[in-house]
């Protein structure tokens, strides 16, 4: 099985992966088949179900589909831009779709929210139609957003089931599970990282796979940084406040003063996360890690790890994330990191394992003691709820990823401290959440129906 560090780790906009970044990927890939299509097309038309119609406007799932229509994509997006397209679009209600010419779309019309059951496929479905000059529908496609901005069509779903999108075997270490890692890196000598670079380096050179991953790393810095800087309220109504630079300037404000109590380094790690997942939920660009609600943990642990731990290298950033992405995609092919389908525990449970492993292996723990990291970190994020407060992606999530953070650097930390040898193995961990995940009942997965999302007043 091989999922790419690029599938594991993407480059898209807030503020979500699956409700935001998944639509716009599937509006472009309707375009795609609307361009291979010998019919002549007049008309848009879409309808959001499950999740993406109960969250969708907090998700703003709205927004991305009609701008994915209009031809923007989530590596690209210009926010400049697309608040100018969408103002027209409103306005004028047409769309013009790069090829495509103009097509009819009234945002208030011709995008149904639909309250009803989800689709069968998954809870994050959508389907998009095209029609002619009478209106009538001569191209349909039903999407489903399974997580972490991976899209498939209904038929891919029904071939793939799913976990298994874009997993393919033929590389040199095609593990499936955890103990097929473990017994490849046995056998061959290797680390994660080792083995993952090699699969990587089938489909791609050295200088293109260490160029991409500088820049998987660069926008996870560069979103840090701008979220230290960022102030005032964040959109949607909830009214909640921007934390991460007063709590920067808190924090340099007492460096040197021999007062700083040892644990205030939790309050660095959580600064790093919640800085990132205030950029996602105002907008930003930011990383999928392995989604955008859980987006902060892998890039805080990063952080911590190059200003805080002494010794560490920026040369060792790419072990870091491809150890990373090898136990993303274990969890993704064998269970989900979807908040629609599992809960919390598939998005900030995933991002806390990968943190965990990513970490352990720059600081010198053997294949084994990685896998005890991240088994550990998942272990205690099972059966955490998705329950965003008003169907934003602000309150639990923002904190929810620093603490995500802590405890990554808890459990690899904890795994250094043994010899890798341990009861409950990431395997069955992995399997436990997938079968949490399918018995949690709906009402707990992003569908701000239960928890938090009715105990809160969010008006």
């Amino acid at each position: 099985m091989f999922l790419s560090v690029f599938d594991m780790f993407k480059v898209g906009i807030g503020p979500s992966s699956s409700h935001t970044m998944g639509p716009m990927v599937a509006a472009a890939r309707f375009l795609d088949a609307m361009r291979a299509s010998p019919f002549h097309f007049r008309g848009l038309r879409a309808s959001l179900h499950g999740s993406l119609a109960f969250t969708g406007v907090g998700h703003a799932t709205d927004r991305a589909t009609i701008l994915g229509l209009a031809g923007f994509e989530p590596a690209t997006y210009d926010a400049e831009k697309a608040e100018a397209v969408l103002a027209k679009i409103k306005e004028t209600h047409v769309i013009e779709a790069p090829g495509l010419g103009t097509l009819s779309f009234d945002p208030g019309k011709d995008l149904l929210f639909d309250y009803g059951p989800a689709l069968p496929g998954h809870a994050n479905g959508m389907i998009l139609k095209a029609t002619d000059a009478q209106g009538d529908v001569i191209l349909t496609e039903t999407y489903y957003s399974i997580g972490g901005g991976f899209v498939l069509t209904e038929a891919e779903l029904a071939e793939t089931g799913g976990a298994k999108s874009k997993a393919r075997g033929d590389v040199p270490y095609p593990f499936e599970t955890a103990a097929e890692m473990l017994e490849m890196a046995q056998k061959s000598g290797l680390t994660i990282a080792q083995m993952k670079r090699a699969n990587e380096l089938k489909f791609r050179s050295a200088a293109d796979l260490d160029a991409g991953i500088n820049r998987i790393w660069q926008v996870m810095n560069d979103c840090i940084s701008r979220g230290m800087l960022g102030e005032g309220i964040l959109p949607g109504g909830l009214k909640v406040r921007r934390r991460a630079k007063g709590i920067h300037d808190a924090l340099l404000a007492e460096r040197g003063l021999n007062l700083t109590p040892p644990h205030t380094i939790n309050d660095w790690m959580s600064l790093y996360a919640m800085a990132v997942n205030e950029e996602n939920a105002a907008g930003g660009q930011v990383v999928t890690a392995p989604t955008n609600g859980a987006a902060g943990v892998v890039p805080a642990v990063i952080r911590y790890y190059l200003d805080h731990v002494p010794g560490a290298s920026t040369a060792k950033v790419g072990d870091f994330l491809l150890t990373a992405a090898a136990i993303g995609g274990l969890c993704k092919h064998n269970a989900s990191i979807s908040g629609a389908e599992c809960g919390c525990q598939a998005e900030v449970g995933s991002a806390a394992a990968m943190a965990a492993a990513g970490l352990c292996a720059v600081l010198g723990g053997t294949p084994e003691q990685v896998e005890n990291a991240a088994e550990i970190a998942l272990e205690h994020h099972l059966g955490m709820t998705c329950d965003p407060v008003k169907g934003l992606v602000q309150v639990p999530c923002i904190e929810r990823n620093g603490l995500g953070a802590i405890k990554a650097v808890s459990a690899a930390s904890l795994s250094l401290r043994g010899d890798g040898q341990h009861l409950v193995s990431l395997d069955v961990c992995i399997e436990t959440m997938r079968q949490t995940g399918r018995d949690m009942h709906e009402k707990y997965k992003e569908t701000s129906l239960g928890g938090l999302a009715v105990n809160v007043p969010n008006c």
